[in-house]
């Protein structure tokens, strides 16, 4: 079976590769601004803690209102990362990260929903802020993973758990005080004429976290490995979120000081290394394309490995060049091994995009053994993998929920597949929401926006509640889509 399915793989991904080659612009009629306005009022689907006046997805009422209580701090806010109700640091801060990258880069094409994006990403920093208010300290997570899993509850009536895991000095974690950092730094950017004094203060605190993140080395996957592992266990290493981190200080504070720790430390910190991987456990590839733009700008020569090591990625992901890390279905979906196929999708089709606009800019293509990549093919294989998404597949479906004719009615969702408190205001507890976990009805309660993990290599999806990695959402399924969503709405 398997060299079969390599054989398919490479099969479908050289018919890609013509078509992409043949047709300079795939039209498909898709609605990109219909689609970005949906995928970020997803993000009010995940919000936790009391809810904003302005709260658009009036299914959903204040949930957690007491986290952080049990340590003595305010916790409450942020956002629930999929379809539980357990606030993960480290996607939460990675989400917020591409969300700001996605503004800052694409901004300007959002339109009308560059309002309700930058209000996305405060919801992210306020919680953030609350997160590092302790010197030295940064709070992980919030919530008991095995007690929230052994129930299928709304967030309104939520009675599991409500642990509180931090990192300090004596149990470090710079993997998530690193991700912090560049979320932090990244939204600070956002912020520097919106709310220049809001915009400092992410920056002053996201300095201080980086420090933290660098002088108490270690994983938290170590410290914290009972209440983290294999939720969102960090198998890649801390060394590339250090560098992430130092990268995003960089661009926001244009400090000598993180380009020279980037200079000096991207060989220990092995900048080169698992370069093909881009997702809340891995940033070496959006590293070195985030590093690789000022290269291309012709004022950075000494981080010239960096675009070597992006051009390299680049190439990796394009269709008919064989690597052992990339496949594509014969619908045309890029597909890597693991869980949740669209968060590889997502994340590695914006970096595809954030770069044919840097090469754009600098009239560059990419080097790729006997032919060169130009930009417009590196668009066009990411507006191939949005197309997918929103409908342009083998089983003709969205998988965007509320987009579309034909979309999952099934997710994994705790609060989308329990009667919400407006239709069914008595509490539903731990093991009583079991039989809509079990039902084959559709989920009462639209969570408009999501796009769920979708299907592999075969473009099968069973639309079933108990298949979680092909029916769960995610926030950072959605957050890079931001960025892609909103250039397609304007160049399509």
């Amino acid at each position: 079976m398997a060299g079969k399915s390599l054989t398919l793989s490479g099969l479908a991904a050289a018919i890609i590769l013509v078509m992409l080659l043949l047709s300079p612009e795939i039209c498909t009629g898709h609605d990109y601004r219909d689609a970005l306005k949906k995928s970020i009022l997803f993000f009010e689907g995940q919000h936790s803690g009391k809810l904003p006046p302005d709260q658009s997805l009036k299914w959903r009422r204040d949930s957690a209102l007491r986290d952080g209580s049990s340590a003595g701090v305010d916790l409450t806010g942020g956002y629930y990362d999929a379809g539980d109700n357990v606030k993960f640091g480290f996607p939460m801060a990675f989400t917020t990260t591409m969300m700001s990258w996605s503004v800052i880069d694409f901004g300007k094409t959002m339109g009308p929903e560059l309002e309700n994006a930058v209000k996305a990403i405060k919801w992210g920093t306020d919680y953030l802020l609350k997160a590092t208010a302790i010197p030295s300290v940064v709070f992980v997570q919030v919530g008991d993973a095995y007690s929230d899993h052994n129930c299928w509850e709304r967030p309104e009536d939520m009675d599991t758990l409500r642990t509180v895991y931090k990192v300090d000095k004596d149990h470090p974690g710079s993997e998530v005080a690193g991700e912090t950092a560049a979320a932090l730094a990244a939204a600070s950017i956002v912020f520097a004429k919106r709310d220049p004094a809001y915009s400092k203060r992410l920056l002053d605190r996201a300095a201080r976290v980086f420090a933290f993140a660098n002088k108490y080395r270690g994983a938290y996957s170590d410290s914290l490995r009972q209440a983290v592992c294999p939720f969102y266990c960090n198998f890649n290493g801390y060394e590339d979120e250090l560098l992430w981190g130092a990268a995003w200080l960089h661009k926001a504070s244009k400090k000598r000081v993180y380009r020279l720790y980037i200079v000096k430390n991207k060989e220990i910190l092995r900048a080169g290394e698992t370069i093909h991987e881009f997702g809340w456990d891995n940033k070496h590839a959006g590293i070195n394309v985030l590093i690789s733009k000022m290269v291309l700008m012709g004022k950075a020569d000494y981080f010239q490995s960096f675009k070597q090591n992006a051009d390299e990625f680049i190439c990796s992901l394009l269709p008919g060049i064989s690597h052992p890390q990339v496949e594509y279905s014969l619908g045309g979906l890029l597909v890597k091994s693991g869980g949740s196929n669209m968060q590889h999708v997502t994340s590695l089709s914006f970096l595809l995009l954030t770069y044919s606009n840097y090469l754009s800019h600098a009239k560059k293509v990419v080097p790729c053994g006997q032919f060169s990549a130009s930009p417009a093919l590196l668009r066009q294989v990411a507006k191939r993998q949005v197309d997918y998404i929103l409908g342009d597949n083998p089983m003709k479906m969205s998988y965007m929920v509320g987009y579309g004719s034909r979309f999952p009615q099934r997710i994994h969702h705790r609060g989308s597949s329990v009667p919400s408190v407006v239709d069914h205001p008595a509490r539903i507890g731990c093991k009583e929401g079991s039989r809509y976990f079990l039902s084959p009805n559709p989920n009462p309660n639209l969570l408009i926006g999501a796009v769920v993990g979708g299907p592999n290599v075969t473009d099968d999806f069973p639309d079933s509640r108990p298949y979680f990695q092909l029916t769960e959402p995610t926030t950072y399924i959605n957050a890079p889509l931001l960025g892609l969503l909103s250039y397609f709405s304007a160049h399509a």
